[in-house]
């Protein structure tokens, strides 16, 4: 998309710096990734970053204009979380980096979560990203770390002591994005704290900091609510579903409000028609639609080819929608003369008392599979895996 900035890294690139980037990643967190990392950042202009702005700012009006009680519905009856909140802290939004018909590079709506993504670990990526190829630094996020801390910080923490906030995940050491949880924990100074270890008393929350036993006040929940039913055996003190006196950031509802049930809802030239599966018109063809179930995570459950057959074999229909396939431009080339795909995920921070969402980070990811997700690519592929977006 940028030539120069392209041609001057596949220049500069090599094993020896993508060694060198992932180790630096390494020293910093103190982890390995447990996700691949690309060797080579996207590069995106700034017509294309206006378009992207664009479509969001209409997306995130839309979602402003509709009813309390239509968001409401979204959620589970047995996922709904007491004392909701009247709007989310965290908004990302996905783009395809797609092709229209008259082959001019556009963004294509793919889903939007009011869940917290890899904040922490995209800005350390970034800047390491520019401390390996020193001539990024002209074209990264003009946000400083330090401005960027700040924000987070308002947010995650506020105005409570880091003990007494917690990010909260069931079993953090097994999560591919342990290395986040790392970075936020170095970047905010609050612990990282497995569900199975809370305590609970009357009203109360606890964890065990080092030997002490101390009171939860806010919790950064990394949590997907309805994936705990999965876990076998699974017992905890305290279940979601309690009244407890803690602020959660942000808070569980907005997982199921802000999702894959909004795309039938909204209307952009960047947003593909979607439809609810129970919707589905008669004149509209399967196969030029992509099958999705409303609350699944990282990809799981998604159908590129749906059939009549395999449809009809679904019972919760309103639980899926059919969302129409956009085509993925390969434009981002690699040091062998081959090309990958890619999506960019914007990453806002909503602060309380905010009329909109601000926009701190964004986080890249490239493929030469059908699928946006390394697990479909061939092992011995390049420039495929979590990158981030650099607009020059």
């Amino acid at each position: 998309m940028i030539p120069t900035y392209r041609k001057q890294f596949n220049q500069d690139f090599s094993q020896e710096k993508y060694s060198q980037l992932k180790e630096i990643l390494r020293q910093k967190s103190g982890l390995e990734p447990g996700f691949r990392v690309s060797e080579s950042p996207i590069f995106l202009t700034q017509e294309f970053k206006h378009k992207l702005i664009d479509a969001t700012e209409s997306i995130i009006d839309q979602i402003k204009a509709l009813p309390v009680e239509l968001l409401q519905k979204a959620v589970p009856e047995n996922c709904k979380v007491p004392n909701d909140t009247a709007q989310p802290h965290f908004f990302t939004i996905d783009f395809g980096i797609c092709s229209n018909e008259k082959g001019e590079v556009e963004p294509q709506l793919i889903e939007l979560q009011a869940f917290p993504s890899l904040y922490a670990f995209q800005k350390a990526y970034e800047e390491t990203f520019c401390e390996v190829y020193p001539f990024l630094d002209e074209i990264k996020n003009p946000m400083s770390p330090e401005d960027f801390k700040n924000y987070l910080k308002e947010v995650i923490v506020g105005d409570e002591n880091p003990e007494n906030v917690v990010l909260l995940e069931i079993f953090p050491e097994k999560q591919k994005t342990a290395i986040d949880f790392a970075f936020t924990e170095k970047l905010l100074g609050i612990p990282t704290v497995c569900l199975t270890k809370i305590k609970k008393e009357g009203r109360k929350l606890y964890y065990d900091n080092n030997g002490t036993l101390t009171q939860i006040k806010r919790i950064y929940n990394r949590v997907i609510f309805d994936e705990l039913d999965k876990i076998p055996n699974l017992t905890t003190e305290f279940d979601f579903r309690d009244e407890v006196d803690v602020q959660w950031i942000t808070h569980p509802n907005w997982f199921f409000k802000i999702s894959k049930f909004l795309l039938p809802l909204l209307h952009h030239q960047y947003v593909p028609k979607s439809y609810f599966l129970h919707e589905f018109p008669s004149d509209e063809k399967l196969e030029d639609f992509v099958l999705k179930p409303l609350f699944s995570f990282a990809g799981s459950g998604v159908n590129l080819n749906p059939t009549q057959e395999i449809t009809d074999a679904i019972s919760d229909k309103e639980n899926y929608i059919l969302q129409r396939k956009v085509s993925y431009s390969p434009i981002f080339e690699d040091i062998n003369g081959e090309f990958s795909k890619a999506e960019i995920r914007l990453l806002y921070i909503w602060r309380e008392n905010d009329e909109r969402p601000i926009l701190l980070e964004n986080l890249g990811r490239m493929t030469k599979a059908a699928m946006v997700n390394v697990d479909f690519n061939k092992k011995d592929a390049i420039w495929i895996g979590s990158s981030n977006v650099f607009f020059g």
